[in-house]
């Protein structure tokens, strides 16, 4: 079977975006989503148990339908190519982490408000990534050469990253937010999880308001990194959707587990710059030497593995 065809049949289509959304209601509507509060360690790591466990489950669903289907040959290849592009993406949705957290201190968020943003954040970001990989995908089906360009920028990416690692972005320089506080009426204080307010008979923006642009801004900015890193992997769009939206929908859980421990993982820039760079590599050799997609998934493993771990020794020598 060639990857760039589809393994996902319309209704496998419609069960994982209507499992998507209904995820999306229950935490909107059910489990207070809606409702400020802070998001406590205990709450975040059962959540990013949950989503952890849901993947691997839908991974295991899925094999056991491929096995019937298609045999054990194709049911292996596509649950493994799962896998390592869930684990690429969850890895690299670690770096978002950080930046929310800049963005969230710059701004002054309170813990109890940020809860909302990244709700939006999420939905803005899942409608971002569906729109990218279906194009994604379609571009890579017409002309198969791009995947060199992706290999290309995703090597040059890792690299800057390498030596850019230990530098903070610049918020006040960024363009959009330049732009919206050019031409949008900002209120100078916050009003809890409001994103506008009316004064005097005009509307006005919170800064919360900016603080969802600079997210949403951003996951554009890693959505251009994480969704060529994918199609390195497989180039079959259900399998590149279904893994990155996992990830996508762990990701705010997932700073909510970090954030007060971040600093501990200041090494962990270092590992993600080489996945990235490792990527490219494997993208731009390709048409001399093939890496299997199981030596992908070890070597990223050990990457990430090993940066979490020397992040841990190195600040537990620092603090004693």
């Amino acid at each position: 079977m060639n990857d760039a065809v589809s393994i996902g049949e319309p209704w496998m289509w419609a069960a994982f975006i209507g499992f998507v959304l209904a995820m999306l209601a229950l935490d909107l509507f059910v489990f207070g989503g809606r409702r400020a509060h802070k998001v406590g360690v205990a709450e975040a790591a059962t959540w990013s148990l949950v989503w952890v466990s849901l993947a691997l489950l839908f991974n295991a669903g899925l094999w056991w339908h491929l096995n019937g289907t298609f045999g054990a040959e194709i049911a292996d290849r596509k649950a493994l190519e799962f896998l390592t592009g869930y684990l690429i993406e969850k890895s690299l949705s670690v770096d978002n982490v950080f930046v929310f957290l800049l963005i969230f201190s710059a701004f002054h968020v309170a813990p109890e408000h940020q809860r909302r943003v990244l709700i939006y954040g999420v939905l803005g970001a899942i409608v971002l990534r569906a729109a990218m990989i279906l194009a994604g995908a379609w571009v890579v089906r017409e002309f198969n050469w791009v995947l060199y360009l992706f290999g290309l920028f995703l090597a040059i990416t890792g690299m800057r990253m390498l030596v850019m690692a230990e530098k903070a972005p610049e918020l006040e320089k960024n363009p959009v937010l330049k732009f919206a506080r050019r031409h949008l009426r900002i209120s100078d204080d916050h009003h809890g999880e409001r994103f506008s307010v009316m004064k005097d008979g005009a509307r006005w923006f919170t800064p919360l308001f900016l603080v969802l642009i600079l997210i949403e801004t951003s996951d554009v900015v890693f959505a251009v990194d994480s969704i060529p890193a994918i199609f390195a992997i497989t180039t079959d769009p259900f399998i590149v959707f279904t893994s990155n939206i996992f990830a996508i929908m762990g990701l705010r859980t997932l700073y909510f587990l970090l954030a007060d421990v971040a600093d501990r993982f200041h090494l962990l820039k270092y590992g993600l710059a080489l996945v990235l760079t490792f990527i490219g590599a494997k993208m731009l050799i390709a048409p001399w030497y093939h890496v299997p997609v199981a030596a992908s998934l070890a070597i990223v493993a050990v990457l990430i593995g090993a940066s979490v771990a020397a992040s841990l020794i190195a600040t537990r020598k620092t603090s004693t």
